[in-house]
């Protein structure tokens, strides 16, 4: 087997759950592993780590999946997609949608698998989950022996692998409309070209949360893409829902959901969220619960502060919106953004509005995305739900 050593004392943070080692903590690599191939890792004093990935061309140069030495084949995959599919039905035991596999968290790094019905849609962001695309896709037949199996490895995270970016329906057919339950909600999914695998599962819990609050009230709803946020108000009884986003596409599919549930008179605004927020019509619509669900708006560590801006004014304008009573929903999915920084940010955005506010919730995503505890980085969306006093 094809080994790296590390450095003195680089074993620690892996030694105690993490699964990422990074180029610059390696002393020697032994036998010329090549991108993607599985590799064992030792410490400094030779004592055995575990095998992972190795991938020269990326900062994550090594990523564990096992700390025993053993054979890597199909039934090492459908052992861990098996573990992971059978917590996914304990958790959301009346649920036929959800996220089965979710990277490091349940054991693959780089490997993301999505269950819509009876389809699956697989992404592969690290070379090594990549290089062992068939007999991971093998097993997740063996396990859950879905209809079709659609590959969708358009994420831009594969760049900084140096993979490609490509698409195929790996297994069946694959329809152009899946229709799908959540919270007892249906929604088009288009798996095919859809962002992300099709949907946002890791808001689903979130919606869920968003509900007790809706009732008789007046929502609007921001960046609501497909209208999942919107339509768990609805759900809940609020007496109307303003649905707004940037994307007519996505309109006309929150559109189709919004019909799909049994609603008439789909009230969408194609418009810039954060304009029509300052706008002096959206002042005028006296609105009592504003959810604000942007995309993420810190993509890189240098660009930090001028997102962290961009979300204080965004959430400060949201805010402005409402009165005493009101309830303001609010999201972040940027891993560079912490949990800490999120409420700070609240906290910035309350204060330059001139609002006092209480926190009704505060959540990350679902748990079908299980956060890691020993990798603070399977953490990525904040949720948060306040009331203003």
């Amino acid at each position: 087997m094809k080994s790296i050593i590390l450095k003195k004392s680089e074993e620690k943070r892996v030694k105690s759950g993490h699964q990422w080692i990074f180029s610059n903590e390696i002393k020697d690599i032994l036998g010329k592993p090549q991108s993607g191939e599985i590799a064992e890792c030792y410490d400094f004093s030779n004592n055995f780590i575990g095998i992972g990935f190795y991938n020269p061309h990326s900062l994550i140069a090594f990523r564990l999946i096992s700390q025993k030495n053993e054979i890597v084949d199909v039934k090492f995959w459908q052992n861990k997609i098996a573990k992971a599919y059978e917590l996914r039905k304990f958790l959301y035991p009346e649920q036929n949608s959800f996220r089965v596999f979710y990277g490091e968290s349940d054991g693959i790094s780089g490997f993301i698998l999505d269950k819509y019905e009876d389809y699956c849609v697989a992404q592969f962001i690290s070379a090594g989950a990549d290089r062992n695309k068939h007999d991971i896709l093998e097993a997740v037949q063996n396990v859950i022996e879905p209809k079709g199996i659609m590959v969708r490895n358009d994420s831009a995270l594969r760049k900084l692998e140096e993979l490609p970016q490509e698409n195929e329906v790996y297994s069946g057919e694959i329809p152009d409309d899946v229709i799908i339950t959540e919270n007892d909600i249906k929604y088009h999914v288009n798996i095919k070209s859809g962002q992300k695998t099709g949907f946002f599962f890791d808001q689903r819990d979130n919606r869920k949360l968003l509900q007790k609050y809706c009732k008789d009230k007046k929502v609007l709803d921001c960046f609501t893409h497909t209208g999942s946020f919107g339509l768990n108000a609805l759900k809940a009884g609020a007496k109307e829902v303003i649905f707004v986003d940037s994307s007519r596409p996505s309109l006309e599919i929150a559109s189709k959901n919004y019909e799909l549930n049994g609603y008439k008179n789909f009230n969408g605004i194609v418009a810039d969220a954060q304009e029509y927020i300052c706008s002096k019509e959206a002042a005028g619509e006296n609105f009592e619960v504003v959810n604000i669900d942007p995309p993420g708006l810190i993509k890189s560590k240098k660009d930090f502060f001028a997102g962290y801006k961009h979300y204080a004014k965004l959430n400060e304008q949201a805010i402005r919106l409402l009165k005493s009573g009101g309830i303001f929903a609010t999201s972040s999915c940027s891993h560079h953004l912490s949990p800490s920084d999120f409420v700070k940010m609240i906290r910035e955005a309350c204060s330059r509005a001139g609002k006092t506010a209480v926190f009704l919730e505060l959540s990350a995503q679902a748990k079908d995305h299980p956060i890691l505890i020993s990798m603070p980085e399977t953490q990525y969306l904040k949720f948060a739900i306040l009331r203003i006093l």
